[in-house]
């Protein structure tokens, strides 16, 4: 069972704009940091320091896909964020047009 400070840790976490946007849309799509840069128009180093911190709370993973390294949210172990991610709105359609169009390069 997590503690009420571990859980208000990792509300903490989900807190900043920026990685609950990457939640929500890694909660749709498997991701790579370039296409993540893009989507939220930000710089390479930004996003994957809000990688790096979602990936230590165990909320996301990694997995190399050749060249590239795909992030893919990770929660089936923490039910009170499955949850929370519910209540997250869908990813827009002008981002799901743009996922149909990007390339790792």
């Amino acid at each position: 069972m997590i503690s009420i400070e571990e859980m208000a840790d990792q509300f903490k976490l989900l807190g900043d704009k920026t990685r609950l946007k990457i939640v929500a849309i890694l909660n749709q799509h498997d991701m790579c940091v370039c296409h993540l840069v893009e989507l939220l128009q930000t710089t390479q180093p930004n996003i994957s320091q809000h990688l790096r911190k979602l990936k230590d709370a165990g909320f996301v993973k990694e997995e190399r896909r050749g060249q590239w390294i795909y992030y893919s949210l990770h929660v089936s172990d923490q039910p009170f964020i499955q949850e929370a991610l519910k209540c997250l709105p869908d990813i827009d359609e002008e981002i799901q047009q743009k996922l149909q169009t990007m390339k790792c390069e």
